[in-house]
């Protein structure tokens, strides 16, 4: 299947309520993860993350999926539109 590179942003409201459910499915989700820089803003009662991630679509529609269904989460995704080559494993 081919893979994506890009990034999804994540706004959190009240992270003390839901960065423990946010981090467990970033954490399933580990193997398309690349990097990630989180800025909390307690001030507002808010946190917000940048995740840049590569995976198949499929991997990427379950994380992002995933983090939506968490109460006072939004989620963005930017991808590339070309597929990236395969990598070395087949995969």
């Amino acid at each position: 299947m081919d893979r994506r590179i890009g990034v999804i942003g994540i706004v959190i409201e009240d992270p003390k309520k839901h960065s423990d459910r946010v981090n467990a499915i970033i954490s399933d989700h580990g193997q398309i993860v690349i990097g990630r820089m989180g800025v909390p803003r307690p001030e507002y009662h808010a946190g917000v993350l940048a995740l840049i991630i590569e995976g198949t679509t499929d991997d990427i529609g379950s994380l992002t999926g995933q983090l939506g269904n968490v109460p006072g989460v939004t989620v963005k995704s930017a991808l590339t539109a070309k597929a990236l080559p395969k990598d070395t494993n087949g995969e």
